[in-house]
């Protein structure tokens, strides 16, 4: 596949970071600002919610990865010592992507710019595609069964 080789490349906060950008360059060229949302303290009030419902699942994700002893490290899932499927990975196989979604969406909601969402879109596609998808095959090589079991309980984002 010619594509292949950005799997595992790029640090996911690296594509959170590049989206973001993205979104507010998209908020900047869009001459339709604040179609969305008429009323901006809405926007700010729904955008910071966004943001700290983001940060609180990934950190929540991050404190799961930690109390089972295995690597939070994105880039080499198959050196994962346990599947975790406690605490938030009882909701969502991917909090910590989760949670960057959530940030993401806020910023494009602070923005109040239709067009800012294509950022959100392309940092979900991009994660799914070159992290998310590699990360399951790793997971079914290194947990088999386990992971089956676990991917029919708990879906891929909520």
């Amino acid at each position: 596949m010619q594509w292949q080789w950005l799997e595992h490349r790029v640090p996911p906060p690296i594509v959170l970071l590049l989206s973001l950008l993205l979104i507010v360059l998209l908020a900047y060229v869009d001459t339709a600002r604040h179609l969305l949302f008429s009323a901006p303290l809405v926007n700010k009030v729904i955008a910071l919610a966004c943001a700290i419902i983001g940060v609180t699942i990934a950190v929540l994700g991050v404190v799961s990865f930690r109390r089972a002893h295995t690597t939070v490290n994105p880039l080499r899932p198959a050196s994962a010592s346990q599947l975790v499927q406690f605490g938030i990975f009882r909701f969502s196989r991917n909090p910590m992507y989760l949670g960057m979604v959530f940030v993401a969406m806020g910023c494009a909601i602070w923005l109040g710019s239709v067009f800012s969402w294509l950022g959100v879109l392309l940092f979900v596609v991009f994660i799914t595609r070159f992290q998310i998808v590699p990360e399951e095959r790793a997971m079914q090589d290194l947990f088999g069964d386990s992971f089956t079991n676990y991917r029919r309980k708990v879906r891929r984002w909520l």
